[in-house]
């Protein structure tokens, strides 16, 4: 994720004015929030969240398939 120094509110400023870092998102797509001058959190749209954060259980079951396919014969030596 790249940040844009536009995108940075103190956390002082997002207790004080919560519908301007709301505003940033709508603009932006993300706000970061830094505590102490550092980054802490990041606001983002729900709908990205969702998008991006998800992940099925078919999806996860073909991947473990493919981990355990390729490396079968070491679970194999292990299991002895």
């Amino acid at each position: 994720m790249q940040i844009n120094t536009k995108n940075l509110v103190s956390i002082s400023e997002a207790n004080q004015n919560f519908s301007k870092v709301a505003r940033l998102v709508d603009e932006n797509g993300a706000a970061i929030i830094l505590k102490n001058n550092t980054p802490r959190y990041v606001l983002i749209e729900f709908s990205q969240f969702q998008t991006e954060e998800t992940i099925g259980d078919e999806e996860v079951e073909i991947i473990a398939k493919r981990i355990l396919k390729k490396h079968q014969a070491a679970f194999e030596e292990l299991a002895k």
